[in-house]
């Protein structure tokens, strides 16, 4: 076995349908006394109903959470947070919620709670995202790792089959970065199988059946698994290129994920077989990257960039980007296959 190195993240996490029955010990184990409550705008009324369960412990409500997070509205978190003297955020959502409890936390280190309920798996990563003038930066900080995170899969029934099944293989993106990633090890590339395993079992499950608490243990289960890995180790070409393109063109984000990554595990197949093969593996498949592309097709999932807003003008601007200050990658991340990458990621073509 080669050597390598591998760094544990300082997360508690709480499992389990009826964990929010937790939250009240969660925050005092935090030493907390005064929670802002972060959602969308469309979870405005389960914040509220949150705030009230809280009582006298909840310092308000910021309702106003959004993709890629705007720089303007992290600021205006910020300043509302500082006004009601909270001491703790609780973020209850997806990524857009628990992303602006992080750009919070960046600048005041007030710990965040996060409770997701869609398979993100932001909650689990020190990774941070800011969008300013159409351009996203993302950075690494521990200040923005949640301290406490609460999985409660009776929290996900209610998000639609198809936002269920977009935001399951945005969670897969991850796992299946990590285990061609350059830092990669043995212990991260165990989660990152097993994750990419659960998903890939109970994703049909619950677009067959949304209410089933077992495929939604499974779905946030298999979510967790992948946000640990995400946060463990690098991320290669596939997230440069959906970071390019939901922070640039407002693309939505797991849509984006869901439509990229067949194309990006087709780009380096034969630059790390190895991984290939565990996640073709996990999935029951001949080949990864059709594994992938199947599993959102056959389930309805949209399977090509014009279907989600960009136009075929984007394509070069986005290729110019994507080749600036490119992570790093199993393949050389070279200007012509790439634009072929995305030339079929854009017509929703099968990877070959």
């Amino acid at each position: 076995m080669d050597p390598f190195v591998y760094n544990g993240l300082p997360t508690r996490v709480i499992f389990g349908v009826g964990s929010l029955d937790q939250l009240g010990r969660e925050i005092e184990l935090l030493g907390a006394t005064r929670a802002l409550v972060l959602s969308t705008p469309q979870q405005r009324d389960q914040a509220e109903a949150l705030a009230t369960q809280l009582g006298s412990r909840a310092a308000g409500v910021f309702a106003e959470a959004v993709m890629h997070v705007p720089v303007e509205t992290a600021r205006k978190a910020r300043d509302y947070a500082a006004a009601v003297g909270a001491n703790c955020a609780i973020a209850i959502g997806g990524g857009s919620t628990t992303g602006l409890g992080k750009a919070i936390a960046l600048e005041t280190a007030l710990p965040i709670l996060a409770i997701p309920t869609t398979y993100a798996g932001s909650e689990m990563t020190p990774i941070y995202g800011l969008t300013e003038g159409g351009v996203k930066r993302t950075g690494r900080d521990m200040r923005v790792l949640p301290s406490t995170v609460i999985y409660d899969p009776a929290l996900t029934t209610s998000l639609p089959p198809a936002l269920s099944l977009t935001s399951g293989i945005n969670a897969i993106a991850h796992a299946a970065e990590g285990l061609y990633a350059q830092d990669a090890n043995p212990v991260v590339s165990l989660m990152a199988e097993e994750g990419i395993r659960a998903l890939g079992q109970g994703l049909p499950q619950v677009m067959r059946k949304p209410d089933d608490l077992e495929a939604r243990a499974d779905c946030l289960y298999g979510a967790w698994l992948c946000g640990a890995v995400l946060g463990s180790v690098g991320m290669s070409l596939h997230h440069k290129l959906c970071h390019t393109l939901g922070g640039t063109f407002n693309l939505p984000h797991a849509e984006t994920h869901t439509i990229v990554l067949p194309h990006v595990l087709a780009y380096n197949r034969h630059a790390a077989p190895a991984a290939m093969r565990r996640i073709a593996r996990a999935l029951h498949a001949d080949d990864a990257a059709q594994g992938v592309f199947d599993l959102a097709r056959e389930h309805g999932a949209p399977i090509a960039l014009k279907e989600i807003g960009l136009t075929a003008g984007d394509l070069d601007i986005a290729l110019d980007l994507a080749l600036k200050n490119p992570y790093w990658n199993p393949r050389m991340v070279e200007r012509v296959p790439l634009r072929a990458l995305l030339e079929a990621a854009f017509e929703g073509r099968r990877p070959t």
